[in-house]
């Protein structure tokens, strides 16, 4: 553990300006706060903030920083507070401090969600200052450094599984490799102990077998850079156990597989040089096809650069090698703290130089939970990426295996939300197609699209899934409060008495609800009984209940509700046990918290709802003549085995202004087969029609809608 005065040492060693006094301050305070406090290994607790601040001194960041780190525990630990720290330190350094210290006094159901909104707070509070992030990154590195004093293995691997999840991803983000690949490191020795045992075993003997290699090859490439006059450092450096498995794991191979398990990183002056250097190593040594990346014409997105080749260097064995400057050396090293190492006093404002950390925040503001926001950072950090572009060039980054709704919504929130289709490379494309490098991606947007719900199923980026979700979550309120306002017409019909002034008013105080839109949500999710509102509406006007049958006498009014410009899936949900469309006779099953599902009047499974009246309510279709909306329903088609015959029914649904939604072959034998067919039609009529145009097929034998 550093000494008092090892410490301020250090800091005034890099930075003569730094307030001593205020350090000398934060030590002694520190150490005090803390007390007898005993950390896993029995080592005194005032050890750890201290050994946090050295690893930042190691970075060169400024005295508030530094004092950040000293105090970084106090006010979750100890009996200080934050107003305490503001007084002795200023607002500053309190700020910081507040923003690193977890929410330990969150009332959460469960430790996740008291993880996600620790997280979410350190967040917020790093996107005002990116040093709350520095100072953090620091902390949980020498929490990992002293992982294995911890006793309960099952809190060993939670924080480890934290780490490789959350942390480390954060240090790849801001290009702090060196802190990133310390934290996987260990976390991935815990989690997958038997794994980083068996890769450190195979790096022991590869060693023993290529003795000196790695300086012979260091050797060779810096004579042959020496020979045309250039100057560099050369240095090699073995991958670690946790980036090896992870190829493995990525590319499906066994470790012999592997070819580039050492790489090697030529420095020079200037980037003129990074490309001579790039020449001459190409000229001595053939390169190997599609291992090679340009990271400084396309920087990455936290700001990394350098360029990468794989040769058929000495020996003709394969090695990678980086050629970057010295100054793209310590952003590779140190990424966002490497600002500090070249430049004193230079404050990182999160939202001016981290576009990632402004896509997290966009999914902070649209998330509905702590555990949801968790969900989608996740999606937004630990992926690599593909890089595309936009028709005028301009350059989108963006996860591994995401898709044009993706970059749709990278681009910008409105543009995902009016997404009708995309273009490749000048193809049309399904929605759902995966990018690759180098694509070029056009939008094809309409000012009267929405997201649809569907996309969450295809959609990689955090940013995207929030977006979508945040859509279908107001939709969903929308129709409800649509729904919940019929249904409450309907009531106040049935109670047959005129209403004083304020009746609903007085309701709402009787039913403890905030106002009106509550009320209808309520009635439309049946989080409240018809019956309840009633009596909270007119004291004395509910009566015997009647009891419902399956015949539309027993609905839930004396008039049918329409549900007319309520959207299938938000409010009202369509059966997949009947398959509902236009002209059906229907009914609703209230189901508690989900809203309204509409089934044919003879559907079998409304047998189950006999014995629950309070859940049928009476509805029905708008009576638009001309309808553009399509709605599913199911046939069964029997046909003839024969060449052509699926394509003749193909033809008839297309002519009858019909299309095939689904298609499942269900039997087969010597004669005929059965097809199931999910239909899109816009009414009954409609389907009426396609039923007789195939029935009028010579290849088709029967045709039946199917009702479960």
């Amino acid at each position: 553990m550093l000494r008092q005065y090892e410490l301020v040492e250090k800091v005034s060693s890099y930075d003569p300006d730094a307030d001593e006094e205020m350090l000398n301050r934060a030590y002694v305070f520190s150490m005090k706060a803390h007390g007898t406090q005993k950390r896993a290994s029995g080592d005194p607790y005032f050890s750890h903030p201290i050994e946090v601040a050295g690893i930042l001194t190691d970075l060169k960041l400024d005295c508030e920083t530094i004092t950040t780190a000293i105090l970084h525990d106090t006010i979750e630990d100890t009996v200080a507070t934050y107003e305490q720290i503001e007084q002795l330190f200023g607002h500053d350094v309190a700020r910081l401090v507040d923003g690193v210290t977890k929410l330990s006094r969150i009332e959460a159901q469960t430790e996740s969600e008291r993880a996600a909104e620790n997280f979410r707070k350190f967040l917020l509070a790093m996107s005002d200052d990116i040093r709350v992030l520095l100072v953090k990154l620091a902390d949980r590195l020498h929490n990992m450094r002293t992982l294995h004093f911890i006793k309960k293995e099952e809190k060993r691997r939670r924080i480890a599984r934290e780490t490789l999840e959350i942390y480390a991803p954060l240090a790849e983000r801001i290009g702090m490799y060196e802190f990133k690949d310390e934290l996987t490191e260990i976390a991935f020795r815990e989690m997958e102990p038997q794994a980083y045992e068996s890769i450190t075993k195979r790096l022991g003997q590869l060693r023993e077998t290529a003795g000196d290699l790695v300086p012979r090859v260091i050797e060779d490439i810096e004579y042959l850079l020496h020979q045309h006059g250039l100057k560099a450092e050369v240095l090699g450096r073995e991958k670690r156990p946790h980036s090896i498995w992870k190829k493995m794991q990525e590319r499906d191979i066994s470790f012999e597989q592997l070819s580039d398990i050492v790489a090697f990183r030529v420095i020079v002056d200037t980037v003129p040089e990074v490309y001579r250097a790039l020449g001459i190593i190409h000229g001595r040594w053939p390169t190997v096809p599609g291992r090679f990346k340009d990271y400084i014409s396309i920087p990455k997105r936290n700001g990394y650069r350098s360029v990468h080749t794989t040769v058929m260097g000495p020996g003709r064995m394969r090695i990678e090698i980086q050629i970057r400057t010295r100054e793209m050396h310590a952003q590779a090293e140190l990424g966002l703290a490497a600002h500090w190492a070249y430049k004193q006093h230079i404050r990182a404002e999160g939202g001016q130089q981290s576009p990632w950390l402004q896509d997290l925040l966009e999914i902070l503001e649209h998330a509905s939970s702590p555990e949801e926001f968790l969900e989608h950072t996740k999606m937004a950090m630990y992926q690599d990426q593909v890089f595309c572009f936009t028709p005028k060039g301009e350059l989108i980054q963006l996860p591994k295996g995401s898709t044009p709704v993706d970059f749709a919504y990278a681009v910008h929130s409105r543009l995902g939300d009016t997404t009708v289709g995309a273009k490749i490379n000048g193809r049309v494309v399904p929605l759902r197609t995966v990018l690759q490098n180098g694509d070029q991606v056009e939008i094809l947007r309409s000012t009267a699209q929405q997201p649809d719900p569907a996309w969450e199923t295809f959609v990689i980026t955090g940013k995207a899934r929030s977006a979508i979700r945040r859509h279908v979550r107001q939709k969903e309120r929308e129709d409800g409060i649509s729904l919940g306002k019929r249904l409450l017409d309907a009531l106040i019909e049935r109670i047959r008495v005129p209403l004083a002034e304020g009746a609903i008013r007085d309701a709402l105080e009787r039913l403890k609800l905030p106002d009106e839109e509550a009320l209808y949500l309520a009635l439309a999710r049946h989080q409240v009984s018809d019956e309840t509102v009633m009596e909270a509406i007119l004291p004395g006007s509910v009566g015997t209940p009647r009891r419902k049958t399956s015949d539309a006498e027993g609905s839930a009014g004396p008039i049918a509700l329409s549900i007319e410009g309520l959207t299938p899936g938000a409010a009202v949900h369509l059966a997949e046990c009947c398959h509902p469309i236009p002209g059906d006779r229907i009914v609703g099953i209230r189901e508690p918290g989900q809203g309204v599902v509409v089934h044919a009047i003879d559907c079998k499974s409304l047998e189950s709802y006999s014995d629950q009246p309070e859940l049928w309510i009476d509805l029905r279709w708008h009576s638009s003549t001309e309808r553009t909306e399509r709605f599913v329903t199911r046939l069964a088609v029997v046909m003839r085995n024969e060449p052509g015959a699926l394509a003749t029914v193909a033809s008839i649904l297309g002519q009858s202004d019909a299309n095939i939604a689904n298609l499942k072959l269900t039997h087969r034998d010597r004669q005929f087969f059965t097809f199931e067919l999910d239909v899109e039609v816009t009414d009954l009529r409609h389907l009426t029609r396609v039923q007789a145009a195939l029935r009028a097929a010579q290849v088709v034998s029967s045709v039946e809608r199917i009702r479960l």
